[in-house]
């Protein structure tokens, strides 16, 4: 056995480090000792930096699946489905609906979810979108009594596509609802001034958290579920009022953000991470739109205050700003009744900015002058009536329509978010008539009862399902507590 050679090459203190380590390996373990303590104090620091509001926030939406819902907010959360669910299949007779129907046909994928009032079955994400395009096909759907917000028909078609994916029960599917009106409505109000535009935030941040709901994230998941849902919601522009066939408003208003709430959902349901806290820090979703507000806003009354709630029926299948002046004739006619070829002149007194809204528009059913003409005519105006545009071309509506004036009030404006209007009806005999409506019905100060709500939905349903499955359609959708999977709906939502 040779001798072992005695290389002070390979042993001496000038090439070797502590514990036997090379020169080379100490450096290459202390580089990997600072990075991992690195990654802990970084790791440390994104768990110390979510914010409170962002931890009680994200913690409330994914308990939200279990938590019962008060009577009244359970009531209004159910008036508010069977609502956007009669908007979505009075819409399919219309071109935004035939429109959304066909895209899901043609480009649908694999078939899980349902498109409302057809035999189209097709991916959650495309559903949510034609679903969202067909509940905002005219004016039927809810709205916020100071405009700015149509939160139904975004929420429901994103819960529903989600609820389908998964097959969630009826309990859950409105639980998921009702939070889609929490959260967006509390974004609108927080994040909203500090925006041009705001139906896709409420339709965005609404439908995320309904999908995110549906989709049974946890706390972690709704954090990135936040987050993507924030990065897509300042989307739109006002440039949707020169529309003139309701297509790109469907866009904005609906379709556009169930969109982006259901695929929201869905890429942090299949693993995507992301920002863990995007309502503070550098860059956030609150000080990029509105520097003012406070994020904790966002959780004011949570679980208090429920914003479905908060949100209007609307009686009139209209424009939002036409809703006063038809229930102040509609008031006035009760009070003193009178014939169309008695009247002499009807002066409308609006808000100046809802009165830019539906000043002379292309569209039947947010024309003021045109609508309050078929009143004065009619004394009612239905659904049919309010989306026939060929009627706006009649003679006899257009003799009626040249008596109506609408004039923008700085006065009525300064009561916005309440929408307030005057009526002032001048007879051919001289009697001079007024009505002044603050509290349009289906506002929270002015409910719609159940039997309102259901016999307004059977207006708009029964000329596509017919009678009976109509009836089959609300007697269901006044159940949700007793259905075990929302797939359960599938047969009464599609149109035969």
């Amino acid at each position: 056995m040779k001798p072992m050679k005695n290389d002070q090459s390979a042993d001496t203190p000038s090439s070797k480090g502590f514990l036997g380590l090379t020169r080379r390996g100490w450096l290459r373990n202390t580089a990997w000792i600072i990075a991992a303590g690195a990654l802990s104090r970084v790791t440390a620091w994104a768990a110390a930096e979510i914010s409170p509001v962002m931890e009680k926030l994200s913690a409330y939406m994914t308990e939200a699946r279990n938590r019962e819902l008060p009577e009244k907010a359970l009531r209004e959360t159910e008036h508010h489905i069977l609502d956007t669910v009669a908007a979505m299949v009075s819409g399919s007779d219309l071109l935004p609906g035939r429109e959304a129907i066909k895209f899901a046909r043609n480009y649908g994928g694999e078939k899980i979810a349902t498109v409302v009032a057809s035999k189209v079955l097709c991916g959650p994400i495309e559903a949510a979108l034609a679903n969202g395009q067909l509940a905002h096909s005219d004016e039927s759907d809810d709205d916020y009594t100071a405009g700015g917000a149509h939160p139904g028909c975004a929420v429901v078609p994103a819960a529903l596509a989600v609820g389908e994916q998964f097959g969630i029960s009826g309990a859950h599917f409105m639980r998921a609802v009702a939070l889609g009106y929490d959260i967006c409505m509390r974004c609108m109000k927080t994040i909203g001034p500090g925006m041009k535009e705001t139906h896709n935030l409420v339709g965005t941040m609404g439908a995320a958290a309904a999908a995110g709901c549906a989709a049974s994230l946890n706390a972690q998941q709704m954090r990135w579920l936040l987050d993507y849902a924030a990065q897509q919601a300042g989307a739109g522009i006002g440039a949707w009022r020169r529309d003139t066939e309701h297509i790109e408003k469907a866009f904005v208003f609906g379709g556009m953000g169930a969109r982006n709430g259901v695929t929201a959902a869905l890429v942090v349901h299949s693993g995507w991470s992301g920002v863990n806290d995007v309502l503070a820090g550098p860059n956030n979703f609150v000080e990029s739109y509105n520097a003012k507000a406070d994020p904790a806003a966002l959780i004011n009354e949570l679980g208090e205050r429920y914003e479905v709630v908060l949100t209007t029926l609307k009686k009139w299948t209209t424009g939002g700003p036409i809703q006063a002046p038809l229930d102040a004739l509609d008031n006035m006619r009760k009070k003193h009744p009178f014939e169309a070829d008695q009247v002499q002149k009807v002066v409308v007194r609006a808000a100046t900015s809802a009165a830019y809204t539906v000043n002379n528009r292309d569209m039947p059913d947010i024309c003021l002058q045109h609508l309050v003409a078929i009143m004065v005519l009619d004394k009612t105006v239905n659904f049919r009536a309010a989306h026939d545009k060929a009627r706006m071309q009649d003679p006899a509506v257009l003799a009626v329509r040249a008596k109506v004036e609408l004039v923008p009030d700085e006065a009525l404006e300064k009561l916005i978010p309440v929408r307030v209007a005057i009526v002032e009806v001048t007879l051919k005999d001289g009697t001079q008539l007024s009505e002044r409506v603050d509290a349009v019905r289906g506002t929270p100060d002015n409910p719609m009862p159940r039997e309102e709500v259901v016999a307004k939905a059977r207006d708009l349903m029964t000329p596509v399902l017919g009678a009976a499955d109509c009836s089959k359609l609300i007697e269901r959708m006044l159940q949700l507590d007793k259905v075990k999977d929302i797939r359960e709906l599938r047969p009464l939502l599609q149109r035969g």
